[in-house]
């Protein structure tokens, strides 16, 4: 990766009048392409017996793990529903970031568009459990808690935090990606080996962070905050008891 290119998107591998095939691109469909390709080659041979495949053994673990951590967050005991979005957007972060290691390799997840993509699947991905949980009404009206007047800062919350979520991943993966570069073009032998471990730790890292935050958003949407009762003066409370 050129030092001085900050993202992938200004690598621009092909074009034709208005249409641009940056390095993003491609790299994002090679990725998408290495996880359809791995896993129908786990799940084809799946078994019940005792003695399954190691790919079975570790991808069984990724998911149960996945499983008890949404379990965990949501408190619900079936955590079913939301492994296949959760569970896609950690695998995909994680083997985006994983590939670091691979020489000409630029993660899709150091581009801003990407994390952004990523992020606003959270953001759509919130109303839709949550509205599901506990309907339209009572989803929508959580907006207008503790009043009408808290609506536009109900709103810049899901905003401001989805944009949290996007340059977190960003600056997190960039930065790992730029220092390791430069440590090449510096001294390249003992340290970057050093670091491109230490970036590929960091990237598995970052895909769990970013896989628990969204699920944990999504919690938070399908909990409807109720309205607050109303207060009881001290003249009623006096009368009740008299």
């Amino acid at each position: 990766m050129d030092i001085a290119q900050l993202t992938p998107d200004q690598t621009v591998l092909w074009e034709a009048g208005c249409v641009h095939l940056t390095a993003t691109v491609v790299w994002t469909w090679a990725v998408m392409a290495l996880m359809i390709v791995g896993g129908w080659s786990i799940t084809r041979r799946l078994t019940a017996g005792p003695d399954p495949s190691r790919w079975q053994t570790g991808l069984e673990a990724i998911v149960s793990h996945l499983r008890q951590e949404i379990s965990e967050i949501t408190g619900d005991r079936d955590p079913g529903r939301y492994v296949p979005f959760v569970g896609t957007l950690f695998s995909f972060i994680a083997v985006s970031n994983a590939l670091t290691i691979v020489p000409g390799y630029i993660p899709p997840t150091a581009s801003l568009s990407t994390t952004a993509a990523l992020a606003l699947t959270v953001l759509v991905a919130v109303p839709i459990y949550g509205i599901a949980e506990s309907g339209l009404g009572p989803y929508l009206r959580q907006y207008l808690q503790p009043n009408v007047l808290m609506l536009p800062f109900n709103v810049i919350g899901e905003v401001s935090r989805t944009l949290a979520l996007a340059v977190r991943l960003f600056g997190n993966v960039m930065s790992g990606v730029k220092i390791v570069a430069i440590l090449i073009a510096i001294v390249p032998f003992f340290f970057p080996l050093v670091l491109s471990a230490l970036a590929l730790l960091t990237g598995l890292i970052q895909a769990y962070i970013f896989a628990v935050l969204a699920m944990v958003y999504i919690a938070s949407g399908m909990r409807v905050r109720a309205a607050a009762p109303p207060s009881t003066s001290p003249s009623t409370s006096e009368s009740e008891h008299g």
